[in-house]
């Protein structure tokens, strides 16, 4: 995928990820939605208060990328007063990487996992423990010399999250003591988080100009705040700094997003489809050949929304068009 067809930029890449730390939630009465979640998080970690233990159970968190899987993590470890070690799954490639991390953390701590089911299969036995007793169970030599020796580690809180719970081996599901599923956002709860990040950005924007934004955003609050960044930014160069709804009209064609959110890789999904496979069914292989896209790029971005908005069903025997989508097509 290109940088274009994800709206990124390398000039503007840097102050996005400061941005995208700034406008993250400080505390739950600020994040947006997921109601049931943090009222279910908040019993969690009062609970564990009362008792006065040191850390909560684990905690794993599934759902889309941007829908604020790590910010609630954060903001779990904010209530509890511990501290946070952040670390993607894939990065653990050793027993070693997971015993230093493990060792590292201080009573009642937080680790956060992203991309739980990217971890080696390795380290993930080995973290069973750790979650279940405090202890790691290390060998020590090769061969007749080898012996075991257990490690005590401090108590901790294991957050994971993933965008794949299926990839999860039952194994590690089973020892987390709360599962939670990040839902997509309602529009009106897209419509607020923009709202409240245009006050903290310091600019103005107009009602309709949210609502317009919000229509865009695939329900996606990573998104919603990428699009409010680049539509001021047209708006600081083209406009007078105040976001009307000509600023987020010209700023988002400028970028290729149409009316239903859908960018220059989600047509080309949904015209390989079409055209090459007469509409499918097709299986994710040869849809990521023909649209020379890679699978986890359709799979993760452009999938979710094209099968949410109803323009592509997944059936036994693959990907299949609908006639909502032929439809758009023809505009």
């Amino acid at each position: 995928m290109t940088n274009k067809q994800r709206n990124i930029s390398p000039s503007v890449m840097k102050e996005d990820k400061t941005l995208d730390l700034a406008l993250r939630p400080q505390t739950f009465s600020d994040y947006v939605g997921q109601e049931k979640i943090k009222k279910n998080i908040k019993i969690i970690i009062s609970a564990a208060k009362k008792r006065k233990e040191p850390c909560i159970e684990h905690l794993l968190f599934y759902g889309g990328s941007g829908l604020g899987k790590t910010t609630l993590s954060y903001l779990v470890a904010k209530e509890m007063g511990a501290g946070i070690r952040t670390i993607a799954g894939p990065s653990i490639k050793k027993a070693g990487d997971l015993a230093a991390i493990l060792t590292n953390l201080k009573e009642g701590d937080v680790l956060f996992i992203d991309e739980l089911h990217r971890m080696n299969k390795i380290c993930e036995e080995m973290i069973y423990p750790a979650m279940e007793e405090f202890k790691l169970h290390l060998i020590i030599g090769d061969g007749p010399m080898a012996r075991t020796m257990d490690l005590k580690i401090p108590k901790f809180t294991l957050i994971g999250a993933t965008t794949r719970l299926a990839l999860l081996s039952s194994p590690m599901r089973s020892r987390f003591g709360a599962t939670f599923r990040i839902d997509i956002y309602k529009k009106e709860e897209i419509e607020e988080i923009i709202t409240k990040s245009a006050a903290f950005l310091g600019v103005s924007i107009h009602k309709k100009a949210v609502d317009i934004i919000a229509s865009r955003s695939r329900f996606n609050p990573r998104v919603a705040n990428r699009l409010l960044k680049r539509v001021r930014d047209f708006s600081d160069v083209e406009g007078n700094g105040s976001i009307t709804v000509d600023d987020a009209n010209k700023a988002l064609a400028f970028l290729d997003i149409d009316e239903m959110g859908l960018e220059s890789g989600d047509k080309k999904v949904l015209e390989t489809l079409e055209e090459k496979f007469s509409g499918g069914p097709v299986g994710l292989q040869s849809l990521a050949v023909a649209s020379l896209e890679e699978k986890e790029t359709i799979l993760d971005i452009y999938e979710p929304y094209l099968v949410q908005i109803g323009f592509v069903k997944r059936t036994p025997r693959g990907r299949v068009i609908t006639d909502k989508a032929r439809n758009y097509l023809k505009k």
